[in-house]
């Protein structure tokens, strides 16, 4: 039996922690968008919810045998296809920016940063035991670029977004 504390119940805990902030997110979605766009974020989300889910369930068990196998690098490369998607229709980034603007952005950039812990718990993980699949550590970094496009993609096409200004007092 495992503690609380222990690296693998942390990193199976946060990936738990990230799926419902993405739930979370998704309330916000019909009080933002169109009937159309809320559908499709609800389809995209709810795809990646299961996913996590899959990786949640891989997590919790250390005795696994094949590691390269047991998360599908397809999954990884629909990500990457969904960044590539959003990403076209943005203004050009020209420096860092806040984690701001509407609800549906606030609260896909707070998943981002869940997906971002998550990751750097799977990495802890798998330096300690090495069975942790591969193709969930390639997933959780490349989900974590999406829920940042994503956030940049509905909050008006990165129009509304907030510019960092460094050393500001105001």
């Amino acid at each position: 039996m495992r503690g609380k504390h222990d690296i693998r119940v942390e990193a199976y805990g946060t990936v738990d922690e990230l799926n419902s902030a993405l739930g979370l997110a998704s309330c916000f979605f019909a009080s933002c968008l169109s009937a159309s766009s809320e559908q499709q974020l609800h389809t995209l989300i709810r795809r990646i919810q299961n996913h996590l889910f899959d990786i949640g369930s891989d997590l919790c068990r250390a005795e696994n045998a094949d590691k390269t196998k047991r998360f599908p690098e397809k999954r990884t490369l629909w990500l990457e296809q969904k960044i590539d998607e959003h990403n076209e229709a943005l203004e050009p980034l020209m420096n860092f920016i806040l984690p701001a603007g509407n609800q549906i952005a606030c609260s896909l950039h707070l998943a981002r940063t869940i997906a971002r812990r998550a990751e750097r718990r799977v990495v802890a993980l798998a330096e300690k035991e090495p069975s942790v699949s591969i193709g969930i550590l390639t997933y959780l970094n490349r989900l974590s670029d999406l829920l940042f496009v994503l956030a940049r993609f509905y909050n008006e096409r990165g129009k509304n977004d907030l510019l960092w200004k460094p050393n500001s007092d105001e």
